[in-house]
């Protein structure tokens, strides 16, 4: 009798962990929301510090406010009244014009390129981030169509290696200042077959139409492009191989909507 008395009591013991256990969970679960990129309202960009007039790209240059550079294949209309990339400072560094064409306002006009999903416990303090932004290396352009192959074909190797990704563990050093919200991301940059730690300042704020708008920016130094990213100094040329390239910029402009 002791012995099943003693079995009997272990039995509820665990029983009722395992049921706390399942309570926690779910509310857990129940309290974090999930959250998806807006492909055809997203974009992601990468420019080179100094871009020398022509190296930065996008995913979305169906943007208005976006314009290819110098060398520009045939069919792009650029428009009037626009500030040219090439105004006589495009050798020199420039870490403030990043990227050089920004969007001033969300328009659903890109062609999807960027994907993703996150979990958020807490979206007011930005607690329990989790998730993953991809780019489709493709869907990178110049608006120079030998450049854009060459990159695809000789740099990116995007037959192998289809998207860039950034995994996010965590939103550190988070302030909150009227309806705008900054931190840090922490997370790990997928580039090809390399993975590496990254941190990447963000800032977030509540669209009028519905959904979160989320800017992020992250830089590598061009140099570590070889030994670091496993890229080729051949296939990287001059850029690299006389230092003309300082700082590889990369980032992205989400539109965000609850699921």
């Amino acid at each position: 009798m002791m012995l099943r008395a003693q079995s009997l009591h272990t039995l509820l013991r665990r029983t009722l962990a395992a049921a706390l256990l399942a309570s926690l969970t779910a509310a857990t679960t129940a309290s974090a929301q999930r959250w998806t990129v807006d492909p055809k309202a997203s974009l992601a960009w990468w420019q080179m510090n100094p871009h020398l007039s022509h190296l930065w790209g996008t995913t979305c240059p169906e943007e208005p406010s976006w314009r290819p550079g110098e060398g520009r294949s045939g069919g792009w209309n650029v428009g009037q009244g626009f500030r040219a990339a090439n105004d006589g400072q495009g050798s020199l560094s420039d870490t403030s014009n990043i990227p050089i064409y920004p969007r001033p306002k969300v328009r659903s006009v890109c062609a999807p390129g960027v994907r993703g999903e996150f979990v958020v416990s807490d979206p007011a303090t930005l607690r329990g981030v989790r998730g993953e932004v991809a780019v489709k290396a493709e869907a990178l352009l110049t608006g120079n169509d030998d450049r854009d192959a060459y990159t695809r074909g000789a740099i990116l190797q995007t037959s192998r290696w289809s998207e860039i990704k950034f995994t996010i563990d965590s939103v550190v050093n988070v302030t909150h200042r009227a309806d705008t919200t900054t931190g840090t991301a922490i997370g790990v940059l997928t580039i090809r077959d390399v993975s590496k730690p990254m941190s990447a300042g963000l800032r977030a704020w509540p669209l009028a139409g519905g959904g979160v708008r989320v800017m992020t920016k992250f830089h590598t130094p061009a140099q570590d492009l070889v030994p670091e990213w496993g890229l080729s100094r051949f296939s990287l040329g001059l850029g690299v191989g006389l230092r003309m390239w300082r700082d590889l910029y990369m980032g992205a402009d989400l539109v965000l909507r609850p699921e």
